[in-house]
């Protein structure tokens, strides 16, 4: 399993915007240029983190766009959730009814642990927090 462009590319706008936080709307083709991420892709990915209420847009000359909460309140977790619709190890995991030997299968309980755990680090790291490690770094 592997995250697909859409999240990393998103993680790493919504850090960028977290970096920003105080500075107001942010252009896209700052973002961009900053990211080495094309202008177009990550117009595509504002359009979902927006309907979650992750950012928020400004028209205009100076407009742009900027974090709609502080980085503290939004976790690399929801962004991978907006942005992928979850992610499992293995869809029995989701839904045991998908694979015909769930009931008799060695690993599956495996498999649903690690996917818990990769969930629980996920929803307990912030942007905020990622920033702070890295400045430390």
């Amino acid at each position: 399993m592997k995250l697909s462009t859409r999240s990393r590319y998103g993680t790493r706008m919504m850090l960028d915007l977290a970096e920003h936080y105080n500075e107001g709307p942010i252009q896209i083709g700052d973002i961009a240029r900053r990211q080495d991420i094309s202008a177009k892709y990550l117009e595509q990915l504002i359009i979902p983190l927006k309907k979650a209420d992750f950012i928020s847009s400004v028209r205009g000359p100076k407009g742009g766009h900027m974090l709609a909460r502080q980085p503290k309140e939004i976790t690399i977790g929801q962004i991978v959730h907006v942005l992928e619709g979850g992610i499992e190890l293995s869809l029995c995991v989701v839904d045991a009814k998908l694979c015909e030997r769930s009931k008799e299968c060695l690993i599956r309980d495996t498999w649903s642990e690690a996917t818990k755990a990769m969930h629980d680090k996920l929803n307990a790291t912030s942007l905020a927090k990622v920033i702070r490690v890295q400045k430390r770094c």
